[in-house]
């Protein structure tokens, strides 16, 4: 969903395919110092806390490696904490079957209704803006393929999600349970209304581009609570925008970086 990257992500295609025909140790051995010394031969299984799953899949594990790598030296996004959670979840098991090749290139793809599976990179980016730990609560709005819900879950159990498109949602969730992410509460329903019944959210963070910032969401953010969302109409310039709430429920905006998001369905109809 990001229109400046472009570029980028044809010539990341290149750059991985290269890398694939190299032995595995080599890869690895490549790593920058930050990312080499967690992206190992065998995923570790030990590192989090013991109180709530996180699925794990040796499955193209080099390929992982290679995009954490990509996201660390070409962006220099240097959270350790993100970079290990997205070396950690198998993003194939988010994209449609025959994806799976593709699916650590640094681009969004299709998986149906559509919608779209985000650039990793944005995904790193969004998730390292929020500051998580196992004791926050955060509130997902759009769902898609579970991929971004299950990358929050690597920080916390408290992880609820909202997807509008009930077919999506039904897969999505049936996806979450059949791979034991069994912490994440999903719901069907309009993003731009929130989840009342579970606020406050320490953060919120919105995967398609509202017109404007949804109030019911602003509401349901906690004092020193963190919001991250794509701003903008579709063929207009987005803005991910940083959301702040201080303790006095005082609001401050921030403009992050230029993107391209799908917009954000509401249903006017309630």
């Amino acid at each position: 969903m990001y229109r400046t990257f472009l570029m980028i992500t044809l010539t990341f295609s290149f750059f991985l395919t290269a890398c694939n025909r190299k032995k595995p140790e080599a890869a690895t051995a490549a790593l920058s110092p930050i990312v080499a010394k967690s992206c190992t031969a065998d995923t570790d299984k030990d590192t989090h806390d013991p109180n709530w799953p996180h699925p794990r899949s040796d499955e193209w594990l080099q390929q992982r490696c290679q995009m954490v790598r990509h996201i660390h030296d070409y962006y220099g996004l240097k959270d350790e904490k993100v970079l290990k959670a997205m070396e950690d979840v198998p993003r194939h098991w988010f994209v449609p079957e025959n994806m799976a090749s593709v699916a650590y290139i640094d681009r969004p793809l299709p998986i149906g209704y559509d919608q779209t599976i985000s650039q990793p990179f944005i995904v790193a980016y969004m998730t390292s803006q929020l500051n998580l730990d196992k004791n926050k609560k955060v509130l997902e709005i759009g769902t898609g393929s579970g991929y971004q819900a299950a990358i929050l879950t690597e920080f916390t159990p408290h992880v609820f999600t909202i997807e509008i498109i009930e077919p999506l949602a039904k897969a999505t969730a049936k996806r979450l349970k059949e791979f034991d992410y069994t912490t994440i509460k999903t719901r069907i329903g309009d993003g731009y209304k929130g989840w009342p019944e579970y606020q406050p959210f320490d953060a919120i963070i919105v995967t398609a581009a509202p017109d404007d910032i949804p109030a019911a969401l602003i509401q349901q953010l906690a004092p020193g609570g963190r919001m991250i969302l794509p701003l903008g109409r579709t063929f207009d310039i987005q803005n991910l925008m940083l959301i702040t709430k201080d303790a006095d429920g005082k609001i401050t905006k921030e403009k992050l970086m230029p993107v391209h998001f799908v917009p954000m369905v509401h249903d006017k109809s309630n």
